[in-house]
C-alpha cells in the first residue's frame, strides 16, 4: 500500500462544481491510502477576514473563483483501472482537526426556516483541537464529531459541470454525520479513473443540518481508495451506500422528502435481499421493526434520508 499526499492549493482543488471533465491531480493504485489536506470558506463565509487563514488558504481564496457551489475541493484523484460501473470504496481512516476555528453561516432564503431567519448571520466559533469541543457565545460548550460533508466521485460525463450543492448518485454533498473513522463509503463509478474528490469539512452537525450549516471548517482526511470490479453479469452499484463500524447504511436524495425516504428505503430492501437470500416481503417488515430512517440534511436542494440497520442483526 502506498501512501500520497494531496494539499489544497490553486492547481489541485475546484471550487463549488464536480465535472468529468477536471483532469486528475493524482493517480494512485487500489487499496493505496491518500491524505487529503482540505479547506472551506470563501472570503464572505469568513467575514471578510483573511488574518487568521493559512497562506494556501488565501492564495485559493484571491485567485480562484468560486462555481456553482460554496464548496472548496480537493482532487479529483483517479484510480488505476478505475471503470464505469466498477465501485469505489472510500475506507475513512483518519480525521484530524486542522485550525482552531469553524464558522456557521445563516444564507437569507435558506435552510429550513427562512421566513423565520431572514437575515444573514455570520459567526466564527473556537475550536479546541486537544479536547475536542467548541464553546458557543452564549455559553454551551459542545463535543466534536468531525466529518468530511461532501465525498464524491465525477458524474456521468453527460450530466456536464454540475453544482457541488445537491448531492446525487456520484455522492457529493452528503452531509452524513456517520461517516466517522472506520466507515466505508461506496460510491459507482461513472467515468474511467472514478476521480474522487473530498472536502467540506464538519466539525460538528446535528441531522439536518438546519440553518443551511455546520461548524465549518478544515480537516485533513486519510483515505484508502479500493476499487471494486464489477463481476460480470452482476448489475452495477446505482446509489451511495455505507458500511460503519456499526450499521449499514442505504441513501436517498430528492428534492421530496417522502421521495428521499422511499428510495433509502427500497435500497435498504434491495441489499438486505442480496446478502440475507430473505423475500422481499421478509426484509420490508424486518425494516420495519428494525431499521431507523433519518433525516441526513434538508437544505442542499436535494433533501437527505438515510436508512441504518445494525450490522449485528444481519445474520
Amino acid at each position: 500500500m502506498a501512501h500520497h499526499l494531496l494539499e489544497s492549493n490553486p492547481n489541485t482543488i475546484h471550487w463549488g462544481h464536480l465535472d468529468a471533465a477536471i483532469a486528475p491531480k493524482l493517480t494512485v493504485n487500489s487499496g493505496d491510502l491518500v491524505v487529503i489536506d482540505t479547506l472551506s470558506g470563501g472570503r464572505g463565509d469568513l467575514g471578510g477576514d483573511l488574518s487568521f487563514v493559512r497562506a494556501n488558504h488565501r492564495q485559493i481564496i484571491e485567485n480562484v473563483m468560486p462555481i456553482d457551489g460554496p464548496h472548496i475541493l480537493t482532487g479529483p484523484i483517479a484510480i488505476r483501472g478505475a471503470e464505469p460501473g466498477d465501485t469505489l470504496e472510500v475506507k475513512i481512516v483518519e480525521i484530524e482537526l486542522t485550525e482552531n476555528w469553524g464558522y456557521n453561516l445563516i444564507r437569507p432564503g435558506a435552510g429550513v426556516l427562512p421566513e423565520e431567519f431572514p437575515h444573514a448571520s455570520h459567526r466564527i466559533l473556537p475550536i479546541d483541537r486537544q479536547s475536542k469541543t467548541t464553546k458557543l457565545p452564549w455559553g454551551v460548550e459542545l463535543p466534536l464529531d468531525p466529518f468530511f460533508g461532501v465525498l464524491a466521485v465525477a458524474p456521468a460525463p453527460d450530466k456536464g459541470r454540475v453544482s457541488s450543492v445537491p448531492p446525487g448518485e456520484f455522492g457529493g454533498n452528503i452531509d452524513n454525520k456517520e461517516l466517522r473513522v472506520g466507515s466505508s463509503l461506496f460510491l459507482p463509478i461513472f467515468v474511467a479513473g472514478a476521480n474522487f474528490s473530498a472536502g467540506d469539512g464538519h466539525a460538528v452537525q446535528g441531522d439536518g443540518e438546519i440553518d443551511v450549516t455546520a461548524l465549518e471548517t478544515c480537516l485533513k482526511g486519510s483515505f484508502q481508495l479500493i476499487l471494486h470490479k464489477r463481476p460480470i453479469n452482476d448489475p452495477p452499484l446505482d446509489f451511495p451506500r455505507a458500511i460503519t463500524n456499526s450499521h449499514y447504511i442505504s441513501m436517498g436524495f430528492d428534492a421530496n422528502l417522502n421521495v428521499a425516504a422511499q428510495q433509502a428505503s427500497r435500497r435498504m430492501l434491495d441489499w438486505l435481499v442480496s446478502i440475507t437470500g430473505w423475500s422481499r416481503e421478509e426484509a420490508y417488515v424486518f425494516c420495519s421493526l428494525a431499521c431507523d430512517l433519518h433525516i441526513t440534511q434538508m437544505v442542499n436542494r436535494n433533501r437527505g434520508v438515510h436508512a441504518m440497520v445494525r450490522r449485528e442483526l444481519i445474520p
